[in-house]
């Protein structure tokens, strides 16, 4: 296995309110060069984001996307729910890495070497690619969600906790999909089972 066969590994939505944090890893293909326009998800427009995202999984080595549901981030803490999701990530690519790099200060338990780079997806190529393909599959799912939970603006904010958000969950209350252990949600659940007992 050659050593230059190295998995990028970031996640999406760990900030959110709603809904599950994704994570993608990617390994690009050592003997070409990156697809063009890889950089910071955060820094692409969603049309750029798609484009590119569509281009990384055609050019790449292998990739995947897995993620921790908002059960388990209830369950576990955000942090262990996004490290499960980095695992699961790894763990379904098709060609195995034999180092890992990882955008934080923590990584997944897998059987391969691993190092945490704060900032990484802004110096390496292949962390930048698992944050976009991260980014765009979280997007898709909170889009896909709106239909079935209209009035949150989900399309807009992607779960976070904006204040079109927040002002919806006061006026509408929280849906099954969100983080009952985040503090606005947490608290708005407080405050309601409160009114009902007086």
């Amino acid at each position: 296995m050659p050593l230059s066969r190295i998995a990028g590994v970031d996640e999406a939505g760990r900030g959110a309110l709603f809904g599950p944090v994704m994570a993608a890893a990617v390994i690009l293909d050592p003997d070409s060069p990156p697809p063009p326009g890889i950089q910071d998800s955060k820094k692409l427009t969603p049309a750029v984001r798609s484009r590119v995202s569509q281009t990384i999984k055609e050019q790449a080595l292998a990739w995947a996307v897995a993620s921790a549901s908002h059960h388990e981030i209830d369950r576990l803490n955000i942090l262990q729910a996004t490290l499960l999701a980095m695992q699961r990530a790894l763990m379904a690519l098709k060609r195995k890495p034999t180092l890992v790099r990882v955008d934080g200060d923590k990584v997944p338990s897998v059987p391969w070497p691993t190092v945490a780079i704060v900032g990484g997806d802004k110096l390496f190529a292949e962390i930048a690619a698992a944050s976009i393909l991260a980014k765009v599959s979280r997007d898709a799912h909170l889009e896909a969600q709106e239909n079935n939970y209209s009035g949150y603006g989900l399309c807009r904010h992607k779960g976070y906790a904006t204040s079109a958000h927040l002002e919806a969950l006061e006026r509408l209350g929280p849906t099954p999909l969100h983080r009952r252990s985040f503090a606005p949600v947490k608290r708005l659940l407080k405050s309601r089972m409160a009114f009902k007992l007086e």
